[in-house]
């Protein structure tokens, strides 16, 4: 089948070193170039917004890992580093009660956050007449083991916060989201947050729950040391499995409005043999 004249178009090609060349295409063609345009440059901003969002989400995340570390290094930092053999302080009691002196500011700092304190009897040795005979260097032995073991039991004790932003919800009664006439028990706190922000564990510990948790939606459950589990809901992503080792600051899910939940945030609990209790408590060292 012939083509009728209209169908085609003739382009003039004018090169001054050159005869001018002639190009024939479609009309149709030609009559869309302004759409084919337009379509090329819709794909060139949606690729280029699609980087800056992506750069964005990434520099928002590093920055969350960060804070999230700073806050280990910082309760580190308030434990005495291991003495070096040939920089022994003048005064080894002078030591010691330095030592102790910094240990009760933590179990102060524990205590007022709901955690049980730490027990420093018997540091360094009981007080008897073996114990006298313990060298410098064999009480610093003992002191360090000590805070080994302390730093060890912070990082499996829920601290800190599980996404950095701001609270849209409380811990304790609240009006019904779904129904305004009644009241409800919220057994956490949520945290703003947008689709697939990384929601990440605020202590060590083992995963003893991932998948659908009913009104929580997607929901893993994070168990740690002395009867201590925390809880994240309404996830978009799942990132763990039961039995998964996790380590403080780990990504185990996304943000998301799954199971019963009116908009984007992160539910956040932390339990006590089984029992919720005031994750406010546990954001931050100074309350």
């Amino acid at each position: 089948m012939k083509r009728k004249p209209s169908d085609i178009s003739t382009v003039i090609i004018v090169n001054k070193n050159s005869e001018p060349k002639t190009l024939q295409i479609k009309t149709l063609h030609i009559t869309r170039l302004r759409h084919y345009a337009a379509t090329i440059l819709s794909v060139i901003v949606i690729l280029s917004g699609t980087i800056i969002y992506l750069r964005a989400v990434n520099d928002r995340k590093d920055a969350e890992e960060k804070q999230l570390q700073a806050q280990i290094v910082k309760l580190k930092g308030a434990v005495p580093a291991p003495v070096i053999a040939d920089k022994k302080p003048a005064n080894a009691q002078s030591y010691i009660q330095s030592i102790e002196g910094k240990l009760q500011k933590i179990n102060d700092y524990l205590k007022k956050r709901g955690l049980k304190g730490f027990s420093t009897k018997a540091v360094g040795g009981s007080g008897n007449a073996d114990d006298a005979k313990l060298t410098d260097d064999e009480t610093y032995s003992l002191y360090n083991e000590y805070l080994d073991r302390l730093v060890h039991s912070v990082a499996f004790t829920p601290m800190g916060y599980p996404h950095i932003s701001s609270l849209t919800s409380y811990f304790g009664y609240r009006s019904d989201p779904f129904n305004s006439a009644h009241a409800e028990f919220h057994p956490g706190i949520d945290f703003k947050g947008t689709k697939g922000d990384a929601a990440r564990c605020t202590a060590n510990g083992r995963v003893v729950f991932a998948g659908w948790y009913g009104g929580y939606g997607n929901c893993v459950r994070i168990a740690h040391m002395n009867n201590y589990e925390t809880l994240y809901g309404h996830l978009s992503r799942i990132s763990v499995k039961v039995g998964e080792e996790v380590t403080v600051g780990e990504k185990i899910g996304e943000v998301g409005s799954t199971g019963h939940s009116t908009g984007t945030h992160l539910h956040y609990e932390v339990r006590k043999d089984g029992r919720a209790i005031n994750p406010i408590s546990f954001l931050n060292l100074s309350k």
